[in-house]
């Protein structure tokens, strides 16, 4: 069996076998969910871009069942199985086995959609990466509306997407397009075309104001889902925009490059200047990514080859640093039992290495050279400024310094002050808490200091300056 295939299969079907152990075996279904993730890294690093097809549709438009990396999807699915993997080592909730089964589903659905060559099949497994989170939010989540909220949200963007894909296949005659050279949809019907698959993406990023669906989700979720949702599910829509719309639509997305923009100003100051006045540490971070992934959003939408290639390098930072710190923030609401930032403080006297985590993921998160986060938005700037969108690059970087604000105060929050005397005294981060974290961390620097290997695969049609 071709390994594109073993990638998302494995994943699918152990969990569903995870299902037969007794469910009063935690340790078990840990240890087994987490080798099949670390497997499945290796299987999408041994496949790389090798693709596999199977014709099964060919009226009213060609269609196949066709997986494969492209080099823009290679580095997001590795990100995928690396976060997989530490999260189930993470995680900590009741009914252990059925939760793993569902981190598992879930890397095998977005598995198939960031390898699907095919935008039929993109647009399936768009919707079937929506039922993991969703049950999630009902068997572990805070309020049963939440799940609701959700899934209507992300159902009704998943709609659009399907109609969109539809509308193409019949006008270009066939859906197995991604990823290949030369396919541009032209005509009076793309920019409407394009419309529906902006919608489904700027949903699912999301982007100011299609984004209310996201804290809560984000809050009420268990940490160990979260990070995967926050690091790689709300990379979806960019990339859709990356291998789809800028790819296929060009034209139409110079057309609409002046709406796009304004949405990613609007999320890139809001979620700042929301995360700032915060008090519940998860919320913080939640709206932190609305702002981070506004960045992306709007290099995007500048058009220029190097902005392209920066919101490929900080697509990979934000979903390590954001996987990070839903973690660690996890960790602190497991020994404090509270999400709110006025009653922590001082906890680094007793949790040095809990400390030193989160200060390395909140460091990343604000920009620090050195860390994954500034290459990406170091070349974001540079390339928004170069297309002539000056006030743009100029607002960008407001926010850029207000992350500074708000990832300090959530540091200083919860780790520095007086040492607590009404706090009981915890253990710090056991063995396996920080191996959870250790790859992540440890990729953090590496792309920090040496981004090349993401510079040298992001492959775009769009050529610098303006799209014509």
């Amino acid at each position: 069996m071709p390994l594109v295939l073993v990638s998302i299969l494995l994943p699918l079907a152990a969990g569903a076998l995870l299902l037969m152990l007794p469910r009063s075996d935690r340790a078990l279904s840990r240890l087994l969910g987490t080798v099949v993730a670390a497997i499945t890294f290796g299987t999408v690093w041994l496949a790389g871009t090798r693709d596999w097809s199977f014709h099964w549709l060919s009226r009213p438009f060609v269609s196949a069942f066709h997986f494969g990396a492209t080099p823009v999807s290679f580095w997001i699915a590795l990100l995928l199985a690396l976060c997989t993997a530490c999260a189930i080592a993470a995680c900590r909730v009741e009914r252990t086995r059925d939760f793993v089964a569902l981190l598992l589903a879930l890397e095998g659905t977005m598995l198939g959609l960031f390898l699907s060559r095919d935008l039929l099949v993109f647009a399936l497994f768009w919707d079937l990466m929506l039922v993991p989170v969703f049950f999630a939010l009902v068997g572990w989540g805070e309020h049963p509306a939440t799940a609701w909220r959700y899934f209507i949200y992300n159902f009704a963007g998943g709609l659009t997407l399907l109609l969109a894909t539809a509308a193409f296949g019949v006008i270009y005659g066939t859906t197995d397009v991604i990823g290949l050279p030369g396919v541009s949809l032209i005509g009076g019907w793309a920019p409407w075309i394009f419309a529906g698959f902006a919608f489904a993406f700027l949903v699912k990023t999301p982007v100011w104001p299609l984004h209310t669906w996201m804290p809560p989700t984000y809050a009420g979720l268990p940490s160990a889902m979260t990070s995967v949702v926050s690091g790689v599910q709300s990379k979806a829509g960019l990339y859709g925009f990356l291998a789809i719309a800028t790819a296929m639509m060009p034209a139409a997305l110079y057309r609409y490059a002046t709406p796009l923009i304004v949405l990613a100003l609007i999320s890139l100051v809001y979620g700042a200047l929301i995360a700032l006045v915060q008090n519940d540490v998860k919320r913080v971070v939640a709206y932190s990514s609305l702002s981070h992934l506004g960045l992306i959003i709007l290099a995007i939408a500048s058009g220029n080859r190097l902005a392209l290639d920066g919101a490929l390098v900080y697509i990979v930072a934000h979903g390590l640093f954001s996987a990070v710190l839903f973690l660690v923030l996890g960790y602190v609401e497991e020994r404090e039992e509270t999400r709110s930032l006025p009653q922590l403080g001082g906890l680094g006297w007793s949790n040095p290495r809990l400390s030193g985590a989160l200060c390395i993921a909140a460091l990343a998160a604000l920009g620090l050279p050195g860390l994954a986060g500034f290459a990406g938005e170091l070349l974001i700037l540079i390339g928004v400024y170069q297309n002539g969108y000056v006030w743009p690059a100029i607002v960008a970087l407001v926010a850029i310094v207000l992350a500074s604000a708000y990832m300090l105060r959530l540091y200083q929050g919860i780790m520095n002050g007086p040492q607590r005397k009404d706090l009981p005294v915890r253990a710090d981060l056991t063995w396996i808490e920080g191996l959870a974290v250790a790859p992540l961390l440890a990729a953090l620097v590496l792309v920090g200091v040496y981004p090349k290997p993401l510079l040298d695969n992001a492959v775009t049609t769009v050529q610098s300056g303006p799209i014509p």
